[in-house]
């Protein structure tokens, strides 16, 4: 989907979470798709959602409407609350590919993804790294939740 588009589904999917509308039929059902099909191909599909404390209008809405139904379609999402937290984090969230491929996400001041950018002959060693301390210290959503009864 062309980020644009994703960026105005987005909006209005906020939106509607905002007006306290329930969350549409088949809401992220082409990425649940994907999921599924990675998974059958012998793939992993998985994501650490670094967070503070208080959350912003955005990561309610993902941990309400995203992240649950990433989860049923077979996703490893691991939350790391940073709130109380002091790691060598990138402030970018970034997706790592096969220990190969570095993409960093840019997001608008709400929350929200305005674009991806892949980078040219990014230092693997220092992704890989910042991967593997977030992993390390990240928990599941539901200890998560039980946790902070946020």
């Amino acid at each position: 989907m062309p980020v644009h588009l994703q960026h105005e589904q987005g909006q209005e999917n906020l939106r509607l979470f905002r007006a306290g509308e329930p969350k549409p039929e088949g809401h992220n059902s082409r990425w649940h798709e994907r999921v599924r099909a990675f998974l059958a191909a012998g793939k992993n599909v998985g994501r650490v959602r670094t967070v503070r404390r208080p959350l912003n209008e955005y990561q309610r809405y993902q941990l309400a409407w995203g992240i649950p139904g990433n989860l049923d379609a077979g996703e490893d999402i691991r939350i790391l609350d940073l709130t109380d937290l002091d790691f060598d984090l990138p402030q970018r969230d970034f997706w790592l590919f096969d220990e190969s491929l570095v993409v960093e996400l840019c997001f608008d001041s709400d929350g929200t993804l305005v674009t991806r950018r892949q980078l040219e002959n990014p230092d693997l060693t220092r992704y890989l790294a910042w991967r593997d301390v977030a992993l390390s210290h990240a928990e599941t959503l539901s200890d998560w939740n039980a946790r902070t009864r946020h």
